[in-house]
């Protein structure tokens, strides 16, 4: 089964980094749609079928923290887990992360082993 992906950053380096990282992980790989904003995000999710979103929290326009509270909020989509992958070291921010569910946090900077320990245990590909 070919798992897609969505990855939100403002930084194309980010998103082209994490794209590379999920691509050698030795899942199969569907599509990585990618998007700078978190309402650029909402639009992807609205037209496509994605198994797991990558999201950092700092974001022009709508950042990750409103993004994922919209997808808390819409039954269509509050059951796609989020990885957050942010430098954001704020304990209340934090235990907000946490108290919505999100499903995984990665610290940036970030090792590929990191990203791919997160998506085998998220996907149920633990072996």
């Amino acid at each position: 089964m070919a798992y897609n992906f969505l990855v939100v950053d403002d930084s194309p380096i980010i998103r082209s980094v994490v794209a590379k990282c999920l691509t050698m992980s030795g899942l199969e790989i569907g599509d990585i749609f990618e998007a700078s904003n978190g309402r650029a995000a909402l639009d992807v999710l609205d037209d496509n079928w994605v198994d797991m979103v990558f999201a950092d929290l700092n974001m022009p326009e709508m950042d990750g923290r409103e993004m994922i509270q919209e997808m808390v909020d819409n039954q269509m989509i509050d059951n796609i887990p989020v990885v957050v992958i942010s430098s954001e070291r704020n304990e209340d921010v934090l235990k907000w992360l946490s108290s919505v569910g999100v499903s995984g946090f990665i610290n940036k900077p970030f090792k590929p082993e990191k990203m791919k320990s997160v998506v085998d245990k998220l996907l149920g590909n633990q072996e």
